[in-house]
């Protein structure tokens, strides 16, 4: 019992914590400080950077002046089956299908994210304006400045976003398995190419690795917003079809779905 006049105490309010960013988010950052530090070493010609590239490229090129059998192979991989074009034609597939499906945000937003990552790419590729390698006897040859490599930052950016949308849509067993292991080979794949070729220095591709993978992490990060934000203006989460079992929640936003 309290005595007359006096109030009981209260309990201490816990602790709030504040909201910590995400894990892409996480990514995000860290990728962007190390691209930002490589571009940076890059753009001032840091001597021992500048030794590594050149001592590697020798050594490629050395071998594909000696195997055109194997030239051709890559010039094939890295001109059809890897090319950011190719690339870009999967990504406009997968997004026609998304629309097809009424998931008007979620095929835009990953449509957004390949053309304005090829823009960054190629503000980043005018600012630093590196020189290609040059050959007196190259096997093949490429245009306009080298860093970062389009080939292996497209790459990045279209598969990485089909592993996230089929991570979105719960895809486990052999499936997932599959799809991890050719975007791994195709990534490696793509930078290797173009070093044998002789058309890239390392760091180009290690620059196109890093900035690309930078991307999709923010866009990953960001795009939870984006869903509250659709969701708010037009009370449909992405555009997605209703799943009735949840009285009507869109399957887009809904709360059992893991976060990006």
């Amino acid at each position: 019992m309290h005595s007359p006049g006096t109030t009981p105490p209260t309990a201490p309010v816990p602790h709030q914590r504040r909201p910590r960013p995400g894990a892409a988010a996480r990514a995000a950052l860290v990728l962007g400080v190390l691209g930002g530090v490589l571009l940076v070493l890059v753009a001032v010609s840091w001597s021992p950077l500048m030794s590594f590239d050149r001592s590697v490229a020798r050594a490629l090129h050395r071998r594909a002046v000696e195997e055109p059998g194997l030239v051709h192979v890559n010039r094939v991989l890295t001109d059809w089956v890897w090319d950011p074009w190719t690339m870009r034609a999967l990504i406009a597939v997968v997004v026609l299908w998304l629309w097809s499906r009424r998931e008007w945000l979620l095929g835009s937003w990953i449509a957004g994210t390949v053309a304005l990552g090829t823009l960054v790419q190629q503000a980043m590729k005018a600012a630093v304006g590196r020189k290609r390698p040059s050959w007196p006897d190259p096997v093949d040859s490429a245009h306009y400045a080298a860093f970062p490599s389009g080939h292996a930052m497209t790459a990045v950016i279209a598969l990485g976003l089909l592993l996230w949308l089929l991570r979105r849509r719960k895809t486990t067993g052999p499936v997932w398995g599959w799809s991890v292991a050719v975007a791994a080979v195709s990534v490696a794949g793509v930078g290797y190419t173009r070093l044998y070729l002789g058309v890239h220095w390392p760091t180009d591709v290690l620059g196109g690795w890093l900035f690309g993978a930078c991307w999709v992490a923010l866009s990953l990060a960001l795009y939870p917003w984006a869903e509250r934000t659709w969701s708010r203006r037009t009370g449909n989460g992405g555009g997605a079809p209703k799943d009735p079992r949840a009285g009507g929640q869109s399957k887009e936003t809904g709360q059992a779905e893991d976060p990006p």
